[in-house]
């Protein structure tokens, strides 16, 4: 029988798993148990605003009764865990948080939920998002705020906000986000957890949408958030693989990765960037890092691709608002040409690039496109010397709630004021070439907050980036709980 539930809220997925196949734990009891922490922790932290229950335990006692039999069961026989708001759940809400979209509820699963599910997991909920899931912080007129389980005055990140912070505060035991703009390694940086960024395309986005049938977003991704990294791989191996005919005319394997020390890579380190600069508070904590893969015999070099970093960044933000400019209605896109039409020929301001890669043509996009292989042939050509690249995440720790428009918002970094939407610096820096990229946490702030690394790898290298996180949670620095959960 279970006891204090404390002493498992924060176990990993993989070892609850395992309890429940021994049947040390029963799937309706750890549900029942979990169930009992959100109402304790999450009117505060307002992270889980769909719930489903009642499903839930239906699936729960259906589960434990697979085990009586001796039934097979899958990897995630009985784990009680979470989505993002934005993936259909057959008889929920996906609003993207916007009021308009309130009453659209699913009538299917998403692929991604669908695979879990198969696996054995017991969804119960789906997690706090922004506005069409275009903040990096998580609040929206729907479900209001979700905060930082290190501090309710600060955001867990956005846009899979809600995501992080269930799992931080050990409400869930695993989750599924998104990624177009950090919205994964965002939020797993500012919650102290392990997080992938996925190569592009090597899961099906069916279903992470509004419509169910929408055709996949060019650079997003899905990717599991976890308390561990362990977790984030068995995650990985349940909802990876493409679908529709592909499986039929090709198999589907992520190379393997067979480095098993820290020495064995060759790490390039990335600290900082005069494009979009980071705060000591971050670069200090990779400089000890980079210190301590030295001690361990690893090769560590400061080295970066061969990129101007504003004409990347410039790159990624046309070909990002490109995409997100699809869901603007015919009135509003109209308006945005008629906008477009009387910028200045050299703005390259937030709001111009905006305007122009909502609205730009698709030859420019295929002119784009072809700057995108270069910034790829850029990264192949470090990574013939270099194993791994870690780099920030983000600028600074959790920053506080900002009512702030995104465009105009500012940051304190070093003490002075920059502007936040030149962070997505440090998204797009990978994310416009398509690359995996894990988030683990390496230390505290001076604000006793979260601090994370960005572990980049060559494209659909996923499980090497996952190697090395791996390693450094069992050897550097593992998930630790926030005070007072």
């Amino acid at each position: 029988m279970l006891g204090n539930m404390d002493d498992i809220s924060f176990i990993s997925t993989g070892e609850l798993a395992r309890r429940i196949r021994s049947r040390e734990i029963g799937c309706a009891e750890i549900l029942e148990a979990t169930l009992d922490r959100v109402e304790r922790y999450d009117g505060a932290i307002n992270a889980i605003v769909v719930r489903d229950v009642e499903k839930a335990r239906e699936r729960a006692k259906t589960a434990d009764a697979a085990l009586a039999r001796g039934d097979a069961v899958g990897p995630l026989h009985g784990v009680p865990m979470t989505v993002k708001e934005c993936f259909q759940l057959t008889g929920t809400p996906t609003t993207y948080g916007v009021e308009a979209h309130r009453d659209n509820i699913a009538h299917k699963n998403a692929t991604t939920v669908d695979r879990l599910l198969w696996a054995g997991a017991n969804i119960f909920g789906k997690t706090n998002v922004p506005p069409y899931l275009a903040d990096g912080q998580s609040q929206n007129p729907i479900y209001g705020r979700t905060n930082n389980p290190w501090n309710l005055e600060r955001t867990p990140g956005g846009s899979s906000g809600g995501a992080a912070a269930a799992v931080c505060a050990g409400m869930s035991y695993l989750e599924v986000g998104s990624d177009i703009a950090s919205s994964v390694r965002n939020p797993a940086h500012f919650c102290g957890l392990f997080g992938l960024k996925t190569t592009y395309g090597i899961i099906s986005v069916r279903g992470k949408s509004l419509a169910p049938t929408a055709p996949d977003d060019d650079i997003s991704v899905i990717g599991p958030i976890a308390r561990s990294a362990s977790d984030v791989e068995l995650a990985l191996s349940v909802i990876a693989g493409p679908d529709d005919a592909a499986p039929s005319a090709f198999p589907f394997a992520l190379p393997p990765e067979h480095r098993m020390r820290l020495r064995d890579f060759r790490v390039a380190m990335i600290y900082d960037d005069s494009f979009a600069p980071v705060d000591d508070e971050v670069s200090n904590q990779l400089r000890t890092l980079a210190d301590f893969l030295r001690a361990q015999d690893a090769t560590v070099d400061e080295a970066r691709p061969a990129l101007e970093s504003e004409r990347l960044f410039n790159t990624y933000m046309l070909l990002l608002r490109a995409t997100n400019g699809a869901r603007a209605s015919e009135a509003d896109f109209a308006k945005q040409q008629e906008m477009t039409a009387r910028l200045a020929p050299d703005a390259i301001d937030m709001a111009s690039m905006t305007l122009r890669g909502a609205t730009m043509s698709h030859r420019r996009w295929l002119q784009l496109n072809i700057e995108r292989r270069r910034i790829q042939d850029a990264w192949d050509a470090l990574f013939t010397r270099y194993d791994i690249v870690l780099c920030p995440p983000l600028a600074t720790a959790a920053h506080p709630h900002s009512n702030e428009p995104v465009a105009s918002r500012m940051l304190t970094v070093n003490g002075k004021q920059v502007l936040y939407m030149k962070q997505l610096f440090w998204a797009g820096y990978t994310g416009v070439a398509y690359l995996p990229s894990a988030v683990a946490p390496i230390g505290l702030s001076p604000e006793n907050l979260p601090i994370g690394v960005q572990i980049v790898g060559p494209q659909y290298h996923d499980l090497r980036c996952v190697r090395f996180a791996q390693l450094l949670e069992q050897q550097y620095r593992s998930f630790v709980a926030p005070p007072g959960y």
